[in-house]
């Protein structure tokens, strides 16, 4: 334990056990339930979201590096493919930064629309972090991306705040920045306003976005293929710029509007709508 963790926790238990001498059984019985929560406070490091960027090992911040380098388990998401081969983005950057591969832990996540069995997933990553942060590891969760920014794990990190868990959480550029920047934007200018939304839209609704003028973000662009390719036709003053895998050796960006309209959105794609 650091020393002036270890002071803190002296001076809490110091200031308490005059009472408990005077204290009757059930008194003393409180005392030392809340002497055990203020143990056990100062005793844990916080448990840490570390936000890795869109896919760039470079792009990670030196705060989240150090959390990472610093941790002793690191919960890292993954998925399974169908041929049952385990796939982690977050995992690849991991390694390219050089963290021992010893401390990195996998938690995967279903690929489904019915959420029931991911909350499950950190329900488990729950008590597993609990129970290395009651051991005094230091506990780091990963996230691709900013981990307060469309991530689903922001979930466990409710849970714990609900349960009064400290928790810490570093920025991460999110991939329309990183966009935005492969392709040499000025995404927003000015008075200019954005939105950013998820794909589910249908084309009627991007339409009725796109006349307000405010620049659209739009990800998970992989739910919305024939909305945007109905509003490349309906729109031909306005600018879509297609982007996917930013941030890794497959990025791709194209402005080209009949590119566009041949494409199939992968998974790991965004659009900026100008």
């Amino acid at each position: 334990m650091p020393k002036n963790k270890k002071r803190a926790v002296e001076k809490a238990v110091w200031k308490l056990s005059p009472q408990l001498w005077n204290a009757d059984l059930e008194s003393s019985a409180i005392f030392l339930t809340f002497a055990h929560q203020i143990i056990l406070t100062h005793m844990s490091y916080p448990i840490c979201f570390v936000s890795l960027g869109p896919g760039d090992p470079e792009l990670i911040t030196l705060k989240g590096l150090k959390k990472l380098r610093q941790a002793d388990i690191i919960y890292c998401p993954a998925t399974i493919s169908k041929s049952g081969q385990l796939l982690s983005r977050a995992a690849r950057i991991i390694e390219e930064l050089e963290i021992e591969k010893s401390v990195v832990q996998f938690f995967t996540l279903p690929m489904s629309k019915d959420r029931t069995e991911v909350w499950k997933v950190y329900d488990t990553l729950y008590e597993k972090a609990i129970s290395a942060r009651d051991k005094e590891k230091k506990v780091v969760i990963v996230a691709e991306g900013d981990a307060g920014f469309y991530s689903s794990i922001q979930y466990i990190y409710d849970k714990f705040k609900e349960n009064r868990i400290e928790v810490e959480r570093t920025a991460g550029i999110p991939a329309f920045i990183a966009a935005g920047a492969l392709a040499g934007l000025h995404i927003v200018k000015q008075e200019e306003q954005i939105i950013v939304i998820p794909g589910m839209l249908t084309a009627e609704e991007l339409s009725k976005k796109i006349k307000t003028g405010n620049v659209i973000v739009i990800m998970k662009l992989s739910q919305c293929v024939e909305a945007v390719h109905t509003c490349i036709r309906l729109h031909p003053e306005t600018n879509f710029h297609y982007f996917e895998n930013v941030g890794t050796g497959e990025e791709f960006y194209t402005s080209d509007r009949k590119q566009i309209q041949r494409k199939i959105f992968p998974y790991f794609s965004l659009m900026i709508i100008q």
